[in-house]
């Protein structure tokens, strides 16, 4: 597995052959290298690839650290895939890949380097910490920092998934510096970069499996009315995610796109909803991966955590900052990875 140390040695090595200009790293830190372009002072950060599941939150850190230094920013990677360099462009972020390709714009520098091909795509061998068993767990102990205190075999239940899974993935979590054991308590660390990571393998590896099916409303005026749709109707639980749930939590945003998670089928969840089936359609049915409390409840919405994620791989713009008002709130207590 390509490292991000080898990554940002190897794109700055070709950033120099084909720019000829003078590129020096001045510091590394944990999460951010400050670097000399020309004559002109970046600070970046290293990633092995940028997907739908990190791409927005990258950016987020990134858009906060270019607030508080004053500086320009630049995300380097060993992938990024055609539509997100797209996306970034539009949205002048600058960014380099291992190849040396590049588009990086500030005051009188503008580079613009395509068509480079890499010797070997850089691929991700994600961590046991962050497949399947390891997203539910990260799940709970980001949630609620406390039930690190749980034994593995309550941690076990209350996620789901065995014994054994637990018991590796508090291991790699403590190896990779997330977990800090005393003789009398766990805690959490560095939290910030955890939920940056969890957020990033959620999309890549668990949200895809979750998914149930894409429907529309039977009626136009349901798409101006959504809180009207009665959730609390179903048979089963049913609660909004994503924008729908964010507007419900901090009344911000307006819903364009609608994220539905169930513990039923969706079968089921079309016939008490009224709904239909429809693979272009706004309303997105996921299934629920946690244990969820029974109704009635005064809001039918999904855990912050999991509203924060849904928000997080959206276009850049009003979704993140929506997700950001939600960090600084509901999720206060993760310390931003910056």
């Amino acid at each position: 597995m390509i490292t991000e140390r080898q990554i940002l040695a190897d794109a700055i090595q070709k950033l120099r052959e084909y720019t000829g200009l003078h590129v020096e790293i001045e510091k590394v830190e944990v999460t951010v290298i400050t670097l000399m372009i020309g004559k002109i002072q970046f600070l970046a950060t290293v990633r092995t690839a940028i997907s739908i599941g990190n791409k927005s939150s990258v950016v987020s850190i990134l858009d906060h650290i270019s607030k508080k230094e004053k500086k320009p920013v630049l995300v380097i990677a060993g992938y990024i895939p055609s539509e997100i360099v797209k996306e970034y462009v539009a949205n002048s972020v600058n960014y380099l890949d291992v190849a040396g390709n590049c588009s990086i714009r500030y005051n009188d520098l503008v580079l613009q380097i395509e068509g480079k091909k890499r010797e070997k795509k850089a691929t991700v061998n994600q961590a046991r910490a962050f497949q399947e068993a390891g997203i539910k767990v990260i799940f709970h102990l980001l949630a609620n920092p406390e039930n690190i205190q749980l034994t593995y075999r309550e941690l076990a239940q209350l996620a789901e998934v065995s014994l054994g899974s637990v018991s590796s993935v508090m291991q790699e979590l403590t190896e990779l510096n997330f977990i800090l054991i005393t003789d009398k308590r766990k805690f959490l660390k560095n939290t910030g970069l955890l939920l940056d990571r969890w957020v990033t393998a959620y999309h890549d590896v668990l949200r895809p499996r979750l998914f149930l099916k894409k429907m529309r409303f039977t009626r136009p005026d349901q798409y101006y009315n959504w809180e009207t749709l009665p959730l609390q109707n179903a048979d089963d639980i049913v609660l909004w995610g994503g924008e729908p749930a964010a507007s419900e939590l901090t009344n911000y945003i307006n819903p364009e796109k609608f994220t539905i998670y169930t513990n039923d089928s969706w079968q089921t969840l079309m016939q008490d909803l009224q709904l239909l089936p429809d693979d272009n359609g706004a309303i997105e049915i996921l299934r629920m991966f946690w244990k969820e409390e029974e109704k009635p409840r005064e809001k039918y919405i999904v855990p912050s955590l999991v509203i924060y994620a849904d928000l997080m791989a959206g276009n850049i713009g009003r979704n993140i900052e929506t997700a950001k008002i939600i960090l600084e709130n509901e999720l206060s207590y993760i310390k931003p990875a910056i």
